[in-house]
């Protein structure tokens, strides 16, 4: 089994919420995972003193592999020749210097892109043909029966009460790719808001029985939860079988001083498609002591 520790949106400046950091790290700690991503937006204005702050936050953590990748707030915005010249220079001096990685872990393979477009689609990111080719090999490359997945910053499957939202642009062909190179699990951030579902609850695809997981992460860190996670913070615990992808959705509530898990999704992997009839698939909950009804799917 795979253990990931799934947070996104952290945002050091004037919306972190050290309080939730705090449990956040200590969650994480609990957890003993065996892989963390933290899926943009690492600051709110891209200044060296948030960037400071998360680097720091981010050596906290256990040592085990750290994905991370750019948010649009990562990049500046209000200064603009900064952003036009050199976007990520904040970014890669104190948080990774490469913006598109590949990490390997025995039986899972990760291709982080940085969907921030700084010059040309600032909110609603990019991905384009030369990271679907990076993103290609590396799969082509990765061990057989690893579990391949993407990272991204900006979302591919709009929330469901996001009315009117706009995904990634050609995110219909970037899932169609993802699709046509095995990838099973697509982890991003930027809403504020938790989606954990299928690409064929937004997108009907070419492969119409399998799809891919896409598992939203809300902010985790920050005080700008949006719709219902308004003023929330969550996180997600993803576990990784050989037949089923889980997920745990956590969310920060005073009653317990900390993250609790508040709902839990099961998923086929692969080839299986689907559940054989009359199996049972149970969501284990993460944080000791912790109790959880949890919802297969």
């Amino acid at each position: 089994m795979i253990t990931v520790v799934h947070g996104s949106d952290i945002h050091f400046g004037s919306p972190h919420d050290p309080a939730a950091a705090e449990t956040f790290l200590e969650a994480t700690r609990a957890i003993d995972p065996d892989l963390i991503v933290i899926s943009g937006d690492l600051t709110q204005r891209a200044k060296v003193s948030e960037f400071k702050e998360a680097r720091a936050y981010l050596d906290r953590f256990p040592e085990v592999p750290l994905v991370v990748t750019p948010g649009n707030h990562d990049v500046p915005l209000y200064r603009v020749f900064e952003r036009i010249f050199s976007p990520f220079r904040n970014y890669q001096e104190y948080i990774r210097s490469e913006l598109d990685t590949v990490t390997r872990i025995p039986g899972m393979t990760v291709v982080s892109l940085n969907s921030a477009a700084p010059r040309r689609a600032i909110v609603n990111g990019r991905i384009d043909r030369k990271q679907l080719d990076l993103a290609r090999a590396a799969f082509d490359a990765a061990p057989p029966g690893d579990l391949k997945a993407v990272v991204a910053h900006h979302h591919l499957a709009p929330a469901p009460d996001y009315e009117g939202d706009n995904p990634l642009p050609d995110a219909r062909r970037i899932l169609d790719a993802f699709e046509s190179m095995g990838v099973e699990l697509i982890m991003g951030g930027h809403l504020h808001r938790a989606y954990i579902g299928n690409s064929l609850d937004v997108y009907p695809g070419e492969d119409r029985d399998r799809g891919i997981v896409v598992v939203q992460s809300g902010t985790t860190t920050s005080r700008r939860g949006r719709a219902r996670e308004r003023a929330k913070t969550t996180f997600n615990l993803i576990r990784i079988r050989e037949e089923a992808i889980e997920v745990v959705h956590h969310m920060h509530f005073s009653a317990v001083g900390g993250f609790a898990p508040f709902s839990g999704h099961v998923y086929p992997r692969g080839a299986r498609r689907y559940f054989e009839p009359g199996s049972e698939f149970r969501i284990r909950a993460s944080r000791e002591g912790a109790r959880m009804g949890g919802a297969d799917e």
